[in-house]
């Protein structure tokens, strides 16, 4: 399966290296925890139609839980905002097992492992980007893709080139909240992403970060009553 093959993965060395040590020497207030210390899976609903693309996980974040998003402040804001809008039960996700579970939603990454300075270099963003491909195939039903930062709109569109897909000419710009329709039938909305430095400084607030996801819960709602009506 391709998350087994996701966990397993040790390609990039340097990346091998910092999250093994993160998880051996942990951050004080997780001393009581035993750290994950892998590469992070995708999570959601294998019948996604919308497919959230993120960085990276946080060395204390998915690196310490195992779960994408989990155990950090950007997660609060992803699956506070998810919640929301109807594609998680609970706006809180802070462990593997604590009931957290995504509707119609499927969360990956750029890169699997957490890199250092939250900086992968790209020959990992290239290693790494077999998985976006794998996702990318096994969620036959995805009709929205919200990226969280422009790194990682910039890492969908090479990955949808890996593909075979025809890209638009010329390739759409990343902004927040800026959305396209692309040639092969997914509407990309580029949102910032919910980092503590995006947050905490105001260039993303909480009405900005919903209307993304309300963006996405009526272009779903949209295509479902299109294909009712055809």
């Amino acid at each position: 399966m391709l998350n087994d093959d996701i966990v397993a993965c040790t390609r990039c060395p340097r990346l091998v290296k910092y999250r093994e040590a993160i998880a051996g020497t942990k951050r004080r207030q997780f001393q009581d925890w035993s750290y994950w210390g892998k590469p992070v899976p995708g999570f959601g609903d294998p019948n996604a139609r919308l497919y959230v693309l993120g960085l990276a996980p946080a060395a204390h974040g998915g690196n310490r839980t195992g779960r994408v998003f989990t155990g950090d402040r950007s997660g609060d804001w992803l699956y506070e905002a998810l919640h929301r809008f109807g594609f998680a039960n609970q706006a809180t996700s802070t462990h593997v097992g604590d009931g957290l579970a995504l509707t119609d939603c499927y969360i990956g990454a750029t890169v699997r492992c957490a890199p250092p300075a939250n900086k992968p270099a790209p020959d990992e963003f290239i290693a790494c980007r077999r998985f976006i491909l794998g996702e990318l195939q096994l969620l036959k039903a995805v009709r929205v893709v919200v990226v969280l930062g422009k790194i990682a709109f910039d890492h969908y569109f090479k990955a949808c080139r890996e593909l075979g897909r025809e890209l638009p000419r010329p390739l759409p710009k990343f902004g927040h909240g800026a959305t396209y329709t692309l040639p092969w039938g997914v509407t990309l909305i580029g949102s910032y992403h919910p980092s503590q430095q995006n947050t905490f400084t105001g260039t993303l607030t909480r009405p900005m970060f919903h209307h993304i996801f309300s963006d996405a819960a009526r272009h779903l709602t949209r295509t479902a009553t299109k294909a009712r009506s055809g």
